[in-house]
């Protein structure tokens, strides 16, 4: 009967039926990254989700490479480089790189601020502030402060918040489904 109803559904819906789909993927990378805690170490963890956030934002139309920064962690760093360096955003290319302090910092459409960097989050944040970058970071508190999304261990589980005033301020667009998986702020 549910295969009918689903059947039904894509026949007369299939907007609704995207959606749902989409929803329920995004659901399941998040779970499955929130699993996978207990067999891989964070920063891969970390890695995977900063990769997939980029499916479910949506940037500004520009040319060139897609730039994650990555500020105060060589292991995340080390995973994005090697796990997707080279893919392809749309038409442009994934590019990685490492910044060791808030002056080296250039035009990033993402930047990750490690905890070890978190304590220079404020002179960080100014660096981008005039650019349409997402800010993740790593630290209770800075979610508050103008981070975009900000990882925080729930009940032993990984979860985002995910600052909707700081977004609206970046021009970027958050997707629903992402929005409905965060802790909003």
């Amino acid at each position: 009967m549910l295969f009918g109803s689903v059947l039904d559904c894509v026949e007369t819906k299939p907007t609704a039926m995207k959606k749902l789909i989409v929803s329920i993927s995004l659901a399941l990378v998040l779970v499955a990254g929130q699993s996978m805690a207990q067999n891989r170490p964070m920063h891969e963890i970390h890695a995977m989700m900063v990769y997939n956030f980029t499916k479910y934002i949506q940037w500004p139309e520009t040319s060139g490479e897609f730039v994650i920064g990555i500020i105060g962690d060589d292991e995340i760093y080390q995973t994005l480089s090697s796990w997707y360096s080279g893919k392809v955003k749309g038409q442009r290319k994934f590019k990685i790189v490492q910044f060791k302090n808030a002056s080296e910092i250039k035009s990033t459409d993402i930047l990750y601020v490690a905890k070890t960097s978190s304590k220079d989050f404020d002179a960080i944040k100014a660096k981008v502030d005039d650019q349409k970058t997402l800010i993740i970071t790593d630290k209770n508190g800075l979610g508050d402060r103008g981070s975009n999304i900000n990882f925080k261990m729930v009940n032993n589980r990984l979860t985002f918040e995910l600052n909707k005033a700081s977004i609206e301020a970046s021009s970027l667009k958050v997707s629903a489904q992402l929005m409905s998986m965060a802790i909003l702020i």
